[in-house]
């Protein structure tokens, strides 16, 4: 797994969560952990030390995914793929800090997902996934 692209998935939603990880599994990406909540994100963050999150902004309870996003950036230097439904220009402009690799808008298909996060492992110097 060392030599695997690490992603830490952030989605509330836990079908699409769920769909998430096995897409981005198949396509070559080592998933470090999938967590539901900022504060479980900046511990999975800190802990597993991955390439790039993939970071909804709605999340449950607390602070929302712009505000994890910044911690773990401030914390780790790591930076957050946003996936969200959430990409109005207030929410981009509070997430700016965090130095964004870029923004896909819900409703997306897996694919979408897949292609997006390659592009930011690349953008981060990680390296390339096993297989996809």
């Amino acid at each position: 797994m060392d030599h695997l692209p690490r992603v830490l998935i952030v989605e509330d939603d836990f079908l699409v969560s769920g769909e998430m990880e096995a897409e981005l599994s198949a396509a070559g990406f080592a998933v470090v952990g999938t967590a539901t909540s900022a504060k479980e994100a900046i511990e999975l963050a800190v802990a597993a030390q991955p390439h790039l999150v993939v970071m909804d902004i709605s999340l449950e309870g607390g602070p929302d995914g712009v505000e994890a996003a910044l911690e773990i950036y401030q914390a780790k230097g790591i930076r957050s793929l946003f996936a969200s439904a959430h990409h109005d220009a207030e929410t981009r402009r509070r997430a700016a800090p965090s130095t964004p690799l870029g923004w896909i808008a819900k409703p997306y298909t897996m694919s979408t997902l897949v292609h997006a996060v390659r592009v930011a492992m690349r953008e981060v110097g990680g390296p390339e996934p096993a297989r996809g």
